[in-house]
């Protein structure tokens, strides 16, 4: 037997130890506190009016974060493209300048000691 099945449910009623619960004694006037507070609050509710300018102001501060954003994203990939370009530009600057080993200047092939076997065929 398996241990949720030697668990007993509880009905919705319940708490933990199967002993029913019940809701505390409500004052014998809640009905009517619950209306009046429901009413004082529609009534202020109904007092506040929205700024006649409130949408525009709203669209104007998100289209003005939307354009910085996009400038700071546009300068930042420019900024990483330059450097790119610099670090490129210096480590191709650091190339010695002395002949290499495949190229003598001569115009002669720079392997003219033994070279390896040709394959058969």
């Amino acid at each position: 037997m398996k241990h949720q099945d030697a668990t007993p449910s509880r009905r919705p009623g319940q708490d933990r130890t199967g002993h029913g619960r019940s809701e505390p004694p409500r004052p014998p006037d809640a009905e009517r506190t619950e209306r009046e507070l429901a009413d004082a609050l529609h009534a202020l509710a109904d007092g506040v009016l929205p700024d006649p300018d409130a949408y525009r102001t709203a669209r104007g501060e998100w289209l003005r974060r939307e354009r910085r954003r996009r400038l700071v994203l546009a300068v930042l990939v420019a900024v990483v493209f330059a450097l790119a370009t610099l670090i490129g530009l210096w480590v191709l600057n650091q190339a010695p300048s002395e002949p290499g080993v495949i190229f003598s200047g001569d115009g002669a092939a720079a392997a003219d000691g033994p070279s390896l076997p040709r394959p058969p065929g």
